[in-house]
């Protein structure tokens, strides 16, 4: 049964001589994978800003105040994020993701946590930029003719 649902989702697994031809490019692999990071950064900014604004609407004035420092923080952790890649990309030259480096440093168990997380994630980035651009869209055409997509934001993001 199992194995069923698997070929249903997954399809069925490349022979060695198809898996060749599926690879990609570091140029196309860097504009795939690295998006990643930068939505992270993106959308968080944007959250915390929307955030603070709710707090000060709520009487809390010294709420902007912490805007400096939380996007501190976020510089520093892109920075790490930054950091960790070119490491990993000079250990493992060859190539390496979150998988191989985990299952060589710390075990199977983990590589594959770091895998199915990678995973999780890369579907959670697509949902959230869609979502996004959802918003962002139906926001734009607010007091227009097409104010009507407003009620058809989850159709949309379908």
């Amino acid at each position: 049964m199992v194995t069923v649902v698997k070929r249903l989702l997954v399809g069925n697994p490349l022979k060695t001589q198809q898996a060749v031809h599926e690879r990609l490019t570091k140029k196309t692999a860097l504009a795939v994978f690295s998006s990643d990071a930068l939505s992270l950064t993106a959308y968080a900014t944007e959250e915390i800003l929307l955030v603070l604004a709710a707090a000060v609407a709520f009487g809390q004035a010294y709420a902007f105040h912490y805007v400096v420092p939380i996007s501190i923080g976020i510089a520093v952790l892109l920075a790490i994020v930054a950091t960790s890649y070119r490491q990993t990309i000079h250990a493992y030259p060859s190539g390496g993701g979150a998988y191989i480096v985990a299952k060589e440093n710390l075990g199977t168990t983990p590589g594959l946590v770091a895998g199915a997380s990678l995973l999780v994630d890369y579907v959670l980035t697509v949902s959230v930029s869609i979502a996004a651009g959802v918003a962002a869209v139906t926001s734009m055409v607010q007091g227009t003719r097409y104010a009507w997509l407003d009620e058809h934001k989850v159709f949309m993001c379908m």
